[in-house]
Parts: C-alpha cells; structure tokens; sequence
C-alpha cells in the first residue's frame, strides 16, 4: 500500500507517528509524510519520504513565534490560544493543499494524528480510508471520565459524571473556531458531514491510542473501532543527543524535563532545583529545552547537569525519578523503562496524565500553581524513598511491553486498511458493471 501520514509538527506527535512509519515501511509499505516544512527534518532524519504542503502559509522556521508563545502560557489558556489562533490557520491550509499533493502521490491510505484536526475530511472529499491515531492522551467525550485537558480527579459517581460531561462541553466550545473552517469546507465540497453528531467526522475504520488500557481510568466499553494499544516507541529513529556521559555520578538520578511545548515558565525550573538541592545523595539531570536563558535558573547544585536536549530514553534507563510536565510521551516513556513519576502538569493533555500517575499508584502531581520548593521536595522525598511506587511502575513496565503496543498497532492499520481497499475496490467493480449492463 502507499500510505500518508499526517502529523502535527511537534515531536511529541512526530516521534510516535514516525516509529508507525517506519515499521510499516519495513513490512513493505510505501510511506510518505504530509505537513508544513519544519517537520522535515524530525522526518527526514528517520530516512522516511517528506512531502511539504502549504509552505506559503508556513514557511521554514514559522512556528517558532507560536514556539515562543506558548511556552509561557499555562492551563486552559494554552488551549485557548492554540484552537483560536494555530489550528484554524493550520486546518484551513491542509484542507486547501493536500488534496492535490495526495492525489500526485498516488496516496490510497491516510494515517492522520487525530489532532491535526479535520484533516480526515481531505480522505473523505477523495474517498481515502482513513485511521486516526491518539499520540496526546485520547479525548474521552462520553463524560464517564474526567476530560483529559481539566484537572479533575477521577470518581465513579452520578455527580462526578454530571460535571464531566460539563467539561466535554464547555471544552467543545473552545474548538469552535477551527470547527466553523471544517464545516465550511465540508459544505463547499458536499461532504454530507452531520455536525450535530459528536466525532462525527472520526474514522469508522479504526481510531488507535497509544495510551495503555492499564494506565486509563476504568470506563464503559469503548465504540468496535477504538483500539488501546501501548507506547509506539522507535529508539532508533531518533537523531544521536550529546549529552556529558562522564559527569554522571553513582548516586540516585532525578531525571527532569518539561517537554518540548509548554517549557518555558523558569519558576517551575527554579523550584524543581532548589527542591533537587535539598535531597542529599541524589543528582539532578535537568532538560530546559529552547525557550529559557541558563542565567535565569539561579544556583544550581555542584553535581546537576543542566542541558538543552537530552537522550531521554536512555537517561531513563538509568533514573530513579522522572519529574515531568506530564506530557504523555514522556509519561510513556517513564512507565516502559519502569520509572515513577512526579508531574507538574501545565497544559493540554498534561492534567489527564498526571491525574492517571496518581491514580495508578505509579508516582504523584502537584499543581503548577500550587507548586514550591519544599512541597516538591517533600514528594520527592514520599516517591524516592517508599518502594511502592517503584513496584508499581515495574509492574506497568512489564505489563506495557507485554501488550507490544508498536506491533499491535501496526497490525491493526495494516488489517484495516487493506480490508477497506479491498471493500471499496469490490464496491467501485460493482457500481460499474451495473452502469454498463
């Protein structure tokens, strides 16, 4: 089959989508990547096909400004800013240029990061199957769980759900704006699309998170086509970090980062240090990312290792703590290699995870806004030192890679697709025969 992947151009989406990629093209699938010119390179690295669309209204190095934004923002305005201002901009481009790129590429298949949002309507308008892939932590809409982008704990109650469903529509609403471009081009086009139904542009085929079944909340049976699988984890597509090996020392590691997004409030840095600093026998290895200045993190502790990037995967292997913003890559990343958890979520997706860490005994949260030096400290303290919590996240560790999520996933596209390309062709044989008879 030729295959398109359309993923948004960060690398918490990019590094799951490319190890998707890369182990269909390895079963003989021809691939090809969509999207703007600064997911290229991420995707190019991984010797997988890049083809840019709409580099008019995304030129090379045209996100940074939303780069920049963003990481100073924190909670639901995040989101706000981001569905108000990035994603209609970003739905109304794709919509417009990648019906043609698709079609010059002979593409017969679309694999799309459900939020890259509306995309899937491109694979309608050309009659594409089509599968959504959960990279964030998937949106629950039924309201029986707490919505991921909300900081709500978990409860099976009558008024627990009452106030779920709340939040599923009140952050329905914060969508509207890239919803009004979707439904515009729905209607150019003649695409039939029943707004009224919630999802109603998701795929039929199959919708694949890579959030484990045993790391959500427990919940009614998900829609046939809804697929937990486990972490899409690829060392090997990933660019070499250099990172000073030899300052490492033998004590317990505290490994730190915010991700690559919502990375740049320096107070968050500042207390994860100073907290560090009051835990003898431990060193800090602290990822900062692009969007901070080195002098505004204060005294850092003699043994700390402060760094831009870092081989994440591999740090890991290594640590005994992982303090997180929460994201789920990094989530993921932490429970494969069996290591707990503090989170300090900030935005988007971050509260669902953090609320499922603690939910699930593997590590605990703090809110930003509740957030100093000594009650970090005191919870590093709680997680470093009781033996549960690195228990707890072994046994996920071992039951994640007994799910083989990668495989799993892969299996299910593969499947799916060629049974909706076989179903379609036999139909487009059937309609013309009758035309001819």
């Amino acid at each position: 089959m030729n295959i398109g992947f359309v993923s948004m151009p960060y690398s918490g989406h990019l590094n799951p989508m490319i190890a998707l990629a890369r182990k269909l093209e390895a079963r003989g699938h021809d691939i090809v990547f969509f999207g703007i010119e600064d997911a290229a390179a991420t995707v190019q690295a991984a010797n997988l096909k890049f083809q840019a669309v709409a580099q008019k209204e995304f030129p090379l190095g045209g996100s940074s400004g939303y780069l920049k934004k963003i990481s100073k923002l924190r909670g639901l305005e995040i989101l706000r800013f981001s569905t108000q201002t990035r994603h209609p901009k970003l739905c109304r481009a794709m919509l417009n240029h990648l019906p043609d790129a698709v079609t010059e590429l002979g593409v017969q298949a679309l694999v799309i990061d459900t939020i890259h949002l509306f995309v899937e309507l491109v694979a309608i308008r050309l009659n594409l199957p089509y599968i959504h892939i959960w990279n964030i932590l998937h949106i629950d809409r039924s309201g029986m769980t707490p919505p991921c982008f909300m900081s709500l704990p978990y409860e099976n109650s009558p008024d627990a759900r009452q106030k779920y469903a709340a939040g599923v529509v009140d952050i329905g609403r914060l969508f509207s704006a890239v919803t009004d471009v979707a439904r515009e081009y729905a209607a150019e086009h003649n695409l039939g699309i029943d707004w009224s139904k919630p999802g109603a542009t998701v795929s039929k085929l199959a919708v694949i998170t890579q959030t484990p079944k045993v790391f959500d909340f427990p919940k009614l049976a998900c829609p046939p086509q809804f697929h937990y699988t486990g972490p899409f984890h690829d060392p090997g597509s990933r660019s070499l970090i250099p990172f000073p090996w030899e300052r490492v020392t033998a004590e317990r590691m505290i490994y730190a980062s915010l991700g690559t997004l919502v990375n740049g409030l320096e107070h968050v840095y500042r207390k994860i240090i100073a907290a560090s600093a009051m835990i003898p026998g431990t060193q800090l290895v602290l990822s900062i990312g692009n969007n901070i200045r080195l002098e505004d993190l204060g005294t850092l502790p003699g043994n700390a290792i402060v760094v831009r990037s870092a081989p994440q995967l591999e740090l890991l292997k290594r640590a005994h703590l992982c303090i997180t913003h929460a994201g789920a890559n990094t989530v993921l990343e932490s429970l494969a290699a069996g290591v707990p958890m503090i989170a300090i979520p900030i935005g988007f997706d971050q509260p669902g995870m953090a609320a499922r860490i603690a939910y699930h005994g593997v590590g605990e949260f703090l809110a930003e806004e509740e957030l100093t030096s000594d009650k970090l400290k005191a919870l590093i303290t709680t997680v470093v030192d009781d033996p549960n919590y690195r228990t707890r996240a072994v046994q996920m560790r071992d039951e994640i890679a007994a799910i083989r999520g990668l495989e799993r996933a892969v299996n299910i596209i593969e499947q799916t697709l060629e049974e909706a390309l076989l179903t379609r062709d036999e139909s487009e044989r059937d309609s013309s025969e009758l035309l001819h008879r």
